[in-house]
């Protein structure tokens, strides 16, 4: 007959932290969020660690270059959607690896023939106002000029204007030599008061530029993750149909870490992929795998080689699975099974394999009850959804503006190779909506906001480490009665921008 569970499947909201002894250490300042996101054996360092436990879901609504590029600057890694040609994949994850690398290759050119006309609508196509002149065009090309916004006025200058009038020639631009070092180049920038530092060969060809923006971003951005060469590092989602090609090009194009994009990870089609990686890469490829729901499912793919496991299903706020099929859990309870068999496994083997909460997070709390219960990081899509850097369209609606944002499962992303299983082609259901979220403004705001809180909640429980919260971390059921209690009620509440009474 069928197994049963003894107890029911719990959500977050279910749970409450119960505050612990803070000594006078327990500070947000002291607090780490460094994390693992890549098995490690005991003794040794993971690979990869992020500094915020914070990565992006592997949406069309969530995460493409700009959204990665963000969160990198964070602490965290976006994995970019792999529901598009390869080709298109693969190009987001240049533009993210060259965007900040210290030295980066030029990607916006023209030929001193050309015309004001092809500045400004290349400026508006990459919107970058630096534009190097070369003699074909290219970004290899021999250096001539140099174009700046500072370098023309488009209400006083004929659009079929000859670049070749108003560049900044060669001769009057301060360059740097190949084999310049970083710091050198720095140097240049500030003493010279430049935002950009061509670097040039010994036969006047372009190699790369310097950005003084960079440099400034860095000093912005501490927690930026980096990888050997100073470059963003980023994440791209992979499915168990064209792995074969999909992969390859993925690490031709740079990609830190991949993760194998499924609504239910507990398959033999995962085992096979993470097989052909291992057989073809070994380990210097990394991959995670999911999603599972149970202490079966993790033991399967820790076994099978997998990086990281990713656990949830049903849980999304786009999701419809549970709905449309009547399988998935709880997420809390998932995550505590699921934590438990990950400390089991690391027990009998000396591996440690991390574990991703992916869903269920509706309030900026459940980040910490999730981290506490056993996560190493957390997979957000309507969190990071709502942000100006998700690649969706802002919409005014009723009055309220508001951001798009769709499942994986749904029509509009056509991302059948996700849920797969065989069967008529015309039979194929959604597992997921097409929908709004309330547009929330920048993420770097937002996710400070919502580490700060974090932080703050570590403090209480007399934690300053995510390894240290899950030690000490005391955890309370909540009847639905103290949910009620727990926010504001019996009271009258006041629009707090203009204090009248709502």
């Amino acid at each position: 007959m069928a197994y049963y569970f003894d107890e029911p499947s719990r959500t977050f909201n279910e749970y409450l932290l119960v505050p612990g002894y803070s000594s006078k250490e327990c500070r947000v300042e002291n607090v780490s969020l460094k994390t693992p996101i890549t098995k490690f054996k005991k003794g040794e360092e993971p690979k990869i660690t992020m500094n915020i436990p914070l990565v992006s879901a592997v949406m069309q609504a969530v995460s493409d270059d700009k959204m990665a590029v963000a969160l990198a600057k964070e602490g965290g890694i976006s994995f970019i959607f792999g529901s598009q040609p390869v080709e298109k994949q693969a190009e987001m994850i240049r533009k993210v690896k060259t965007h900040k690398a210290g030295f980066v290759t030029s990607d916006s050119n023209l030929r001193p023939d050309q015309t004001l006309r092809d500045v400004i609508e290349l400026k508006a196509r990459k919107g970058h106002s630096t534009i190097a002149i070369t003699d074909d065009g290219t970004a290899e090309g021999k250096i001539l000029g140099l174009v700046t916004s500072r370098d023309y006025r488009v209400s006083r200058m004929d659009l079929d204007t000859k670049i070749s009038e108003f560049m900044t020639p060669f001769d009057k631009l301060i360059y740097g030599k190949t084999g310049i070092s970083l710091s050198e180049a720095n140097d240049i920038l500030w003493d010279n008061k430049l935002n950009a530092l061509p670097i040039i060969d010994d036969n006047q060809r372009l190699t790369h530029f310097v950005f003084r923006k960079d440099y400034d971003s860095h000093k912005s951005n501490p927690n930026e993750l980096l990888d050997s060469q100073k470059r963003y590092m980023v994440g791209a989602g992979v499915n168990t149909r064209d792995y074969e090609e999909r992969i390859p090009a993925l690490i031709e194009a740079g990609v830190d870490v991949l993760c194998i994009d499924s609504s239910e990870g507990y398959s033999q089609w995962q085992a096979d992929t993470i097989a052909w990686v291992r057989e073809r890469y070994g380990d210097d490829v990394k991959i995670g795998a999911g999603n599972v729901v149970d202490g079966e499912g993790f033991r399967y793919l820790a076994e099978a080689g997998a990086d990281f496991v990713k656990i949830g299903i049903g849980g999304g706020s786009i999701c419809i699975t549970r709905e449309q099929k009547g399988i998935g859990r709880g997420q809390a309870t998932a995550v505590i099974e699921v934590a438990a068999a990950r400390d089991e496994y690391f027990k009998e083997t000396g591996i440690y394999v991390p574990i991703c909460s992916d869903g269920g997070i509706v309030y900026d709390h459940h980040l910490t009850l999730a981290l506490a219960m056993g996560a190493d990081f957390i997979m957000l899509g309507r969190y990071f959804a709502r942000f100006d850097e998700s690649p969706t369209n802002k919409l005014n609606v009723n009055g309220n503006y508001v951001k798009e944002y769709w499942g994986e499962g749904s029509s509009r992303a056509r991302n059948w190779q996700r849920y797969d299983l065989g069967g008529d082609p015309r039979m194929k259901f959604e597992e997921g909506v097409d929908s709004y979220v309330p547009y929330a403004g920048p993420l770097h705001d937002n996710v400070n906001l919502s580490l700060t809180k974090v932080k703050s909640t570590m403090c209480n429980c007399g934690a300053l480490s995510i390894k240290e919260l899950q030690e000490k971390a005391k955890l309370t059921l909540v009847s639905a009665t103290s949910i009620v209690e727990g926010g504001a009620h019996d009271v009258i509440l006041k629009d707090a921008s203009s204090n009248v009474i709502k």
